[in-house]
Order: structure tokens, then sequence, then C-alpha cells
């Protein structure tokens, strides 16, 4: 069993949006720049939002946060994004989710300009991507690609197995392992709250990609030996031993399905560090288009 190192493979890329950043600044021209917004206090979104702040700050882009009271409207929210999307000097606008009831996320996405959705949710970029277009990807598909790439991991003609339908992971992620390219050429098999036999499907499985929230869902009965194995769940659970008060759960049984897989993403560790990579590059390709 090997790990599939999310913390590595993000700093590989990381340096490498340093260095260009560095070239950029010495070149005199435009450096990346992110504006993430945040609204309300929920403990999660605080804290995925601090961390793409910092990593912009690690790679020498700009970012400037906008943090919103819970209870904001949607239209004051809309209006906000408008701003971004008229300003020149912002590169990508991403919105932390979810957002409070009030406000419907589809608005807020479709809202955001195409040219500046770095976390690559809009339909316009959903289309392209489908199509095989040069777009934003989202970033967890996107950063769950870069992983296997980085790791050299062969996925042409393999069988992979995505539990979970979602727009932000798995059907996005169905459509980039199908596609002609490396990593891809799988034949893929998307699985779901309704689907009959999901330990069968999973045990045909080369990859397998649980993305649907439950932790410790995957369990080793279900996991052929020698498969490769993609967490993307994270799920915050009480803990009175942590000093946090609580302790990151995957959707996988890891520590049961880890000795049967050839390779394996550890939770925390994984899949997350490569979404904030993917945001960053989405962020670089956008500032290019405009250099």
């Amino acid at each position: 069993m090997q790990i599939l190192d999310g913390k590595l493979a993000s700093q590989a890329i990381r340096d490498t949006l340093k260095i260009n950043a560095a070239q950029l600044a010495t070149e005199g021209k435009k450096i990346p720049h992110l504006a993430a917004i945040l609204v309300g206090t929920q403990g999660a979104s605080q804290t995925y939002v601090a961390a793409k702040v910092r990593a912009c700050e690690e790679v020498g882009f700009r970012s400037t946060l906008i943090s919103f009271e819970e209870e904001i409207s949607e239209s004051k929210l809309l209006n906000k994004i408008s701003e971004l999307n008229d300003d020149p000097e912002i590169d990508g606008i991403l919105v932390q989710l979810p957002l409070p009831e009030q406000i419907e996320d589809e608005k807020v996405i479709h809202c955001i300009d195409p040219g500046k959705d770095v976390d690559g949710f809009h339909p316009i970029n959903i289309g392209k991507m489908v199509q095989g277009l040069p777009t934003f990807i989202p970033a967890t598909p996107y950063g769950i690609m870069l992983l296997l790439e980085h790791f050299k991991i062969e996925t042409s003609g393999k069988h992979a197995i995505i539990i979970g339908r979602s727009n932000i992971v798995g059907r996005p992620l169905s459509v980039l392992m199908s596609n002609n390219a490396n990593p891809g050429n799988c034949t893929v098999t998307v699985c779901h709250s309704h689907t009959k036999n999901i330990k069968d499907l999973c045990l045909q499985g080369d990859i397998i990609v649980a993305a649907l929230g439950r932790p410790g869902f995957l369990t080793a009965d279900m996991v052929p030996e020698g498969c490769i194995v993609v967490d993307v769940g994270i799920t915050r659970e009480r803990d009175a031993s942590k000093k946090t008060g609580f302790r990151l759960r995957g959707d996988v049984d890891y520590e049961n399905v880890a000795p049967k897989s050839a390779w394996i993403t550890p939770v925390p560790g994984g899949v997350g560090p490569m979404t904030i990579a993917a945001l960053l590059k989405n962020t670089y390709q956008s500032c290019m288009q405009k250099n």
C-alpha cells in the first residue's frame, strides 16, 4: 500500500506557481488576485477559506477576503459579486458554500463571471468541460486528476467506480475520468443512493472514488485487492480527546481498507490540499488570459 499524498503533490504545484508569480512580478506584469467571499461564521467554512487565503500568500498571489453576516440578503451578495465581476484587478471569484437558506446557491453560481469562476461551477464552464474545451475545471475533481498525474497512476482502460453524483465532485469527475486524456480513458460507473448492489460494483473497480459525505461508508469487504482508493469525504465528528474537540473522518474506513489498496488517499492530507492547488492553478490561468 502506498499513500496518495496530497500535501506532497500540492506543494509541488504551489512551488511551480510561486516561481511563475515571482517571474510575473519581475516582468512588471499583473499578479493573480483571488477574491474569496465568506458568509456567516460556520466553522468549517472559515477554516476552508482561511486555508485558501494562506495558500495565495504562500505562492505570491494577491487575495481579498470579503466577509458578510449570516443574515445578508441575496440581492446584496449578488450586487457584491457583480462589482467583483467588473473589477479588472480581480482574476478569480470564490464564494464559499454552503450558503444560508435565504440565498440560492444556483443564483450565486450563475452570477459569477464565467471568466472568473475559478471554482468551475458555472454552467458555461461545466458545458465546456463536458465538450473537452479549455475551461476552468471544478477544483476538487481537477485536484484529483492532478493527484493521479503527480503519482503517475495508470488509468487508461481501468474501471473507475465513483460513489456520489454531486455537481461539485461526482458528475464532473466522471467526465474527466472518461475523457481521452491522461489521466483518463477509464470506463466509469457512477453509483448513488438508488444504486443497487453497490458492493458488487465496487468489487469490479480498479479505481474507487468515495464522494458521498458518509463517514466510513466504503468498507474493506467492498474493495478488491490492489485497488486505487480516493477518499473525497471529510466530516467533522465530536472527539473530546482532541484539542479542537473534533476529528476529521473520510468516506473510507481507512484503517481496514488501506491494507487492501495499492494506493489510497489519507484524510486529512489527501484530496483537500489538491482542491486548493487546483483553485490556485485556475486563478493563475485566469490571470494569464489577461497578461
